[in-house]
């Protein structure tokens, strides 16, 4: 068992030996192993891939000589004794007939080490069966929705996650990706050049010197496309350029994520690809979440729920199909999503004296959506609050949304429709919980620090917005005797250069709304005004606008 991380590697090579080649995926938790053998700011796939080895057992792989991580990684598993067969290919950064001679003598090369390394000769005929029986295109599964994937390698969860999301991947241009030409090769003629040709003519990855054939690719394909993921390794810039390059040039909608490569990041990551996905449905008009319900009395009063499960508060609205909220509660979440959402839809239900079966149809989002039993679908954060800004004044083109976990800029077009957004990677930064802890710090309660900012005098600057550095500066500035009222007005600067930061990645557009606990913090909301130099409108409730919107949706399906 020998494994590999790149296209370029000639795994039929391997396969022809007897051997079994695994194109490695890492599903890793964090870099405990790793960062022993490298240096913590090495590239987060290469550490990814290593942890991955040792986890797994294997101790046998191939690589390319993609960039400096990758050759790190290389001198690192060599070095380990623990490693049995460890093989760097130079692979030509051009494409041209010098290169396919070039590429042929490293596979010669590596034809001998593998000949050295298993005991057994090469047997050309089963190499060049194994590369034609896989020549046949991959058939284009049928879905409603086709997505593009750009960028470097993404994980199998990745994918998972935009087919469970009701989507298909039928274009992989990543670095991995399965999109390149067949070949059929001939043993009379000299297969290991045609074999060289055939692996650098596939969909040129960033490392290559002439990649410009990425965007034709992809322009000749852009009929057959309803969106683009597109995806970048943390600390690794080179495919960055191309997204901010392809932002411009193309109308397909696209999605930019960005991973370590660890597991920690899955829900975040489920909640920006689903948004995105829900967000080409409203586009093409094939919203499939919205299920029918039949009623046998069509005159009967049709009550429905939306229950918003957040990190730090549940909430609950309950509407009948006049869209008039009827009741609503806000309940902290506690340490379990089920029991908080328990408790907020018994109190809302109790409001009304009603029980959970006269509810036609309960839709769930937020953080915790997935966690709540009874609710019959869910839908993202992002299209519920889209959803339920618009419902609440039509004028509303760019959402804030700032809640307990994460922070959110969501735009709108002149229909109410979510036409792009943008999240805070996975930091408490600039968030209700980074309020929260400055709260404790400061011993001032959070509901009092929105008005106790407001007397500020001295314009303080917290340089850090890190939680953790910044509660440090908090005390510093406190050990300074600095007035309380200043430093609170420093943090609520601090959150609202983040939060500018989000809205300015979707783009700035008048009709601004604030939701999210944080809404509350009149303080917050005055330095994002300097900000954005523009009024933000605070709906009544801000804390339940997602539980609007989600029994907005219920209504619709009915």
């Amino acid at each position: 068992m020998i494994g590999y991380v790149c296209k370029y590697t000639p795994f039929h090579i391997i396969e022809a030996f007897g051997e079994k080649a695994i194109k490695i995926d890492p599903h890793v938790r964090g870099f405990d192993k790793a960062e022993t053998l490298m240096h913590p700011n090495i590239c987060t796939y290469a550490k990814a891939v290593l942890e991955e080895c040792i986890n797994s057992n294997l101790y046998n792989i191939v690589l390319v000589n993609c960039c400096d991580s990758i050759k790190r990684l290389y001198d690192v598993l060599k070095s380990n004794d623990k490693f049995n067969f460890v093989y760097l290919i130079d692979v030509p950064r051009k494409r041209n007939k010098a290169s396919d001679l070039m590429m042929k003598k490293e596979i010669t090369k590596f034809i001998k080490a593998m000949e050295d390394f298993t005991g057994n000769d090469f047997d050309d005929d089963k190499f060049i069966n194994l590369v034609n029986s896989g020549a046949e295109p991959k058939k284009q599964d049928e879905a409603s929705l086709n997505i593009a994937l750009m960028g470097s390698r993404v994980k199998d969860t990745t994918l998972n996650q935009i087919e469970d999301a009701g989507a298909a991947v039928n274009f992989n241009f990543t670095c991995t990706g399965n999109f390149s030409k067949s070949t059929k090769l001939n043993a009379k003629e000299d297969y290991l050049l045609n074999y060289s040709s055939f692996l650098l003519n596939s969909f040129p990855c960033m490392r290559m010197v002439e990649n410009g054939d990425r965007i034709k690719v992809l322009n000749e394909n852009l009929s057959n496309i309803d969106g683009i993921i597109y995806h970048t390794t943390k600390f690794c810039d080179a495919y960055s350029f191309e997204y901010a390059k392809l932002k411009n040039l193309i109308s397909v909608p696209m999605l930019k994520i960005e991973t370590d490569y660890t597991e920690k990041g899955n829900g975040q990551m489920k909640t920006r690809i689903e948004a995105f996905v829900e967000t080409l449905k409203t586009k093409n008009n094939q919203n499939d979440n919205c299920k029918k319900v039949n009623f046998a009395n069509t005159n009967a009063d049709i009550l429905v729920a939306g229950i918003d499960s957040g990190s730090t508060s549940t909430n609950v609205v309950i509407m009948n199909k006049n869209r008039e909220i009827l009741s609503s509660s806000i309940v902290r979440t506690g340490a379990k999503s089920q029991n908080g959402a328990e408790s907020a839809m018994k109190e809302a239900l109790d409001k009304l004296n009603l029980t959970k079966d006269k509810l036609s149809k309960i839709i769930s989002t937020g953080y915790g959506r997935v966690s709540i039993p009874f609710a019959d679908e869910e839908v993202t954060e992002i299209t519920c609050h889209g959803k339920a800004a618009y419902f609440l004044n039509d004028s509303v083109r760019t959402i804030v949304d700032i809640g307990g976990q994460d922070s959110k800029a969501i735009k709108l077009d002149d229909k109410g429709n979510v036409v792009d957004f943008a999240m805070n990677d996975k930091c408490a930064a600039g968030t209700g919980r980074f309020l929260e802890m400055m709260s404790h710090s400061l011993e001032v309660p959070l509901n009092e620090m929105g008005e106790k900012s407001l007397v500020w005098k001295e314009d303080i600057d917290i340089t850090s917005i890190c939680s953790v550095f910044a509660e440090s500066e908090v005390v510093s500035l406190i050990a300074q005797n600095k007035e309380i009222p200043d430093i609170i007005h420093g943090l609520n600067k601090a959150v609202a250069t983040k939060t500018s930061a989000l809205v300015n990645r979707v783009g700035k557009e008048e009709g601004y709304m604030m939701t999210g606990g944080v809404a509350k913090n009149i303080g917050v909301v005055k330095c994002l005004e300097e900000k954005l130099k523009s009024k933000i409108f605070i709906p009544e409730e801000p804390q339940i606008v997602g539980a609007i919107g989600a029994a907005l949706i219920a209504i619709e399906s009915i």
